[in-house]
């Protein structure tokens, strides 16, 4: 297994994973809470998850797309990593200004991979997925930090999105307990 991955998987937990008390979006009160922003805004963690996404970019890719809120930080390091143009995806277009769902160069026509931060359900990726195919994108791959869905790559194939992770729940899982 790969140490430096191993290593990495333990930093990231050790600084991420919170005990208290937490109430989750689905109003759940948990005693442990895994804030991926502390992660996102620690300059070494950061690009050592970007340097571990660099291999799992697609060579046909013209375009990376960082989703709001939490793919911004990411794909900005990828973008500098490997020198390919970045955008930044919101959840729905501004209501003002020039009205975009995807801010930064015209992503129509080109091949758009996406960056998030962690997948749960895939909903954030479906749509933003969905909203660049409307643009006139092609997007056929997501590129994330954590993949925590249940089943790795099932959330996103009604999409035809597949998930590239630098993690899955079941790596940190064994990687952690271990």
């Amino acid at each position: 297994m790969d140490e430096d991955l191993q290593n990495l998987a333990r930093d990231v937990d050790r600084k991420c994973r919170l005990t208290g008390q937490f109430t989750l979006r689905s109003g759940i009160t948990a005693s442990e809470y895994f804030d991926k922003y502390l992660f996102e805004t620690d300059p070494d963690l950061l690009r050592r998850i970007a340097d571990r996404m660099v291999p799992l970019v697609p060579e046909d890719t013209e375009i990376l797309g960082g989703l709001e809120m939490g793919g911004i930080p990411i794909v900005t390091m990828l973008s500098q990593a490997t020198g390919i143009p970045a955008v930044f995806i919101r959840k729905e277009p501004k209501q003002y200004g020039m009205n975009k769902l995807a801010e930064g160069i015209d992503v129509g026509g080109k091949a758009v991979t996406l960056v998030e931060d962690v997948i749960t359900t895939g909903g954030a990726v479906r749509n933003a997925a969905l909203a660049l195919r409307a643009l006139g994108a092609d997007v056929s791959v997501v590129l994330c930090a954590i993949d925590r869905s249940s089943s790795q790559g099932i959330a996103l194939a009604d999409t035809d999105v597949s998930i590239r992770s630098v993690f899955t729940k079941e790596f940190l899982d064994s990687t952690l307990a271990g």
